[in-house]
């Protein structure tokens, strides 16, 4: 069986590789090769595996040339994509940071409109005082002019009666006294000249009373004015500062009393209006006043607690968000890292003291400041340190420089928030201040 199948492989193979000679001559000799069919089949064999294996590694390295041409076409397209978006949030950081220059501005302006309307309205309100006081005096004036006239009056009816009775007592005795009658003609002249004086001064006390009341009629309606003004300022200035309080996770209320009762700048809190009253219940206008002196006095702490929580940015310069809070790897990035030029100065961003400036593993170059209300900031991986331990800075004071020091991959700041020693998200501070400053 196998001879057959060999003779019968054989016959095959002569039929498409017959059997062949080669003959090599030289000058002495002359000799052959012989190519049997099965020689010349494997020869062909493996000449089509070389000719196939070279087709089938030109087509893979032509498609990996392809792949890789389309992959680095692709990178570049995502690289332009992201350099365009991290354009586009300079823009918006930029257009935010004059937003926030342009809301300082409005801000600062009112409080200096505050300020002004709050000298007017003290103004109107010891204006108004004085007034009420004149018209008082007016009308008690005018009330013994009125009992003057009316003694006058009865004086004048006496005298006339005595006259008549003394005229006809006279007339029948026929013994008038011209002198008598003189006198008494002056006496009933001047009478008369002191009724006009006192009615015309009556007059006069009446005209004044008016005019002093329709004074007053104005002087309230532009206290109103005034109050209405103070009142639409407050409700701007301090309502945005409440809800970024309340955003930052910071209760207004306790912050403010923790302000209030560790307060010892210039100044001090606004005292409430008092005007004597002799025993009367406090008007409208003064409640209306101490209520606005009350919103000032809140807007007065809220500015000096927004100097002393970190709501300001790191860095003024340009730069690009390369990491954010939270987990990563399944280790907590325990702040923000704002990536920039080597150098690039970092500011604080609240009031408070330098508890640590120097060299920390892992941080680098490290800056720590102490806040009020437990708040703590850090600054790591800095180049160069402007401050030391226990100096005390303010919000803006240039404080480092970045740089690419301790467990960094590139130039970058890593910003920290931590509130009764747990870190927090300092994105929250700064976005809550974002409408406000």
């Amino acid at each position: 069986m196998r001879t057959r199948l060999a003779i019968k492989l054989h016959g095959i193979l002569e039929r498409f590789f017959p059997e062949r000679r080669l003959f090599l001559r030289s000058d002495t000799d002359t000799r052959f090769i012989r190519l049997k069919s099965s020689t010349q089949a494997l020869a062909f064999g493996g000449a089509s595996l070389v000719l196939a294996w070279s087709i089938i590694a030109t087509a893979v390295l032509l498609m990996d040339s392809i792949g890789s041409g389309n992959f680095r076409e692709q990178a570049r397209r995502d690289l332009e994509t992201y350099q365009m978006r991290l354009n586009i949030l300079s823009e918006e950081r930029n257009a935010r940071a004059a937003e926030a220059i342009a809301a300082q501005e409005r801000f600062n302006t009112a409080l200096e409109q505050v300020s002004v309307m709050q000298t007017s309205l003290l103004d109107a309100e010891t204006r108004q005082a004085e007034l009420e006081y004149g018209l008082e005096a007016v009308q008690l004036k005018l009330r013994d002019a009125i009992r003057a006239r009316e003694d006058v009056r009865t004086e004048l009816a006496s005298l006339m009666t005595e006259i008549e009775a003394g005229g006809t007592g006279l007339a029948s005795a026929g013994a008038i006294d011209n002198t008598t009658l003189d006198f008494l003609s002056a006496a009933l002249t001047r009478t008369a000249e002191e009724r006009d004086q006192v009615v015309a001064d009556a007059q006069d006390a009446l005209i004044r009373a008016d005019e002093m009341a329709t004074e007053i009629k104005l002087m309230e309606e532009k206290n109103d004015t005034i109050f209405r003004q103070l009142e639409e300022a407050m409700t701007v200035s301090v309502k945005p500062l409440d809800k970024m309080f309340e955003a930052a996770g910071m209760n207004p209320d306790t912050i403010l009393n923790q302000v209030r009762r560790g307060y010892s700048g210039q100044g001090g809190p606004l005292m409430p209006l008092s005007f004597s009253t002799r025993g009367e219940d406090t008007s409208e206008d003064v409640l209306r006043a101490n209520r606005i002196l009350n919103q000032m006095d809140r807007l007065n702490l809220y500015r000096i607690a927004a100097e002393k929580a970190p709501f300001a940015m790191p860095i003024k310069d340009s730069f690009r968000f390369t990491s954010g809070f939270g987990y990563r790897w399944g280790r907590l990035h325990a702040g923000t890292d704002f990536a920039g030029a080597h150098g690039t100065p970092i500011y604080s961003t609240a009031d408070g003291v330098v508890t640590f400036a120097g060299w920390q593993s892992g941080y680098g170059r490290l800056v720590k400041i102490q806040h009020e209300f437990g708040i703590e900031t850090r600054y790591a991986h800095n180049s160069k340190l402007y401050v030391t331990a226990g100096q005390r800075v303010s919000r803006g004071d240039r404080i480092a420089a970045m740089g690419n020091t301790g467990r960094s991959t590139g130039t970058h700041l890593h910003y920290e928030v931590r509130v009764g020693g747990k870190p927090v998200n300092p994105m929250i501070y700064i976005k809550a201040a974002n409408d406000v400053f």
